[in-house]
């Protein structure tokens, strides 16, 4: 499904360059669930952010459901990424001006998906998460467990085959962290969604199927478990 080969990613400084990622190369099947382990300044969110398409590489190759990334403009990679990928971050990313149905709502809008199916395919997801209740609450109004499940909600309501998850539960307590992570699990598993998240949790990171340990922007080891 993905595949990156001798993905480098690096910054000129004077005369040198700054390695963020040095010479990463990594397979990833349909269906996996694999967790990205390392210290600060490691490279892992860098090597999210280039498997997601929101950053690239400065050399190497990367194919995407048969596609060349590398080779693609970006109206094209931008198109892949709508229709593949959900994305979660630490911060939520949520817009403050919308409400948490609105929030939900936004990736079919950029979609052209019809309105009453946008209204079914919203009520669904409010649902599933259980938070009809705060459908017209605003960000600022929620706890933040709540908003991270808004910000799943949000990825995941145009059914991406790939979630990537920037320390999902980075800002939240154990107990609402664990609810996260379950719910991951069950994504993963029922769903067959493919889930790539970066964490620094090593609890988190054996809800995986792989756990990749990076240092100094290369891969320092890789196990299955």
């Amino acid at each position: 499904m993905l595949s990156l080969q001798h993905i480098s990613k690096f910054y000129q400084v004077g005369g040198n360059k700054n390695f963020v990622i040095n010479d990463i190369s990594l397979e990833v099947e349909e269906g996996e669930f694999i967790s990205i382990m390392g210290p600060s300044g490691s490279g892992k969110s860098t090597l999210l952010n280039i498997i997601g398409m929101l950053d690239e590489p400065s050399t190497g190759f990367h194919y995407f459901v048969d596609q060349p990334v590398h080779q693609l403009k970006e109206k094209q990679r931008a198109a892949l990424y709508k229709q593949y990928i959900g994305f979660v971050f630490q911060a939520y990313h949520l817009i403050d001006e919308l409400t948490v149905y609105e929030n939900i709502e936004t990736p079919l809008i950029y979609q052209d998906v019809k309105g009453s199916e946008r209204k079914a395919m919203v009520a669904d997801m409010l649902d599933r998460f259980n938070i009809v209740g705060k459908k017209d609450l605003f960000p600022a109004q929620l706890s933040g467990g709540q908003q991270q499940l808004v910000g799943i909600a949000r990825a995941l309501i145009a059914k991406p085959k790939v979630l990537l998850a920037d320390e999902p539960t980075g800002n939240l307590n154990s107990k609402q962290g664990e609810e996260i992570m379950e719910l991951f699990r069950k994504l993963n598993k029922e769903d067959g969604v493919t889930i790539i998240q970066v964490t620094h949790s090593e609890k988190n990171a054996e809800y995986g199927s792989r756990i990749i340990n990076l240092l100094d922007g290369r891969v320092e080891s890789s196990k299955k478990l």
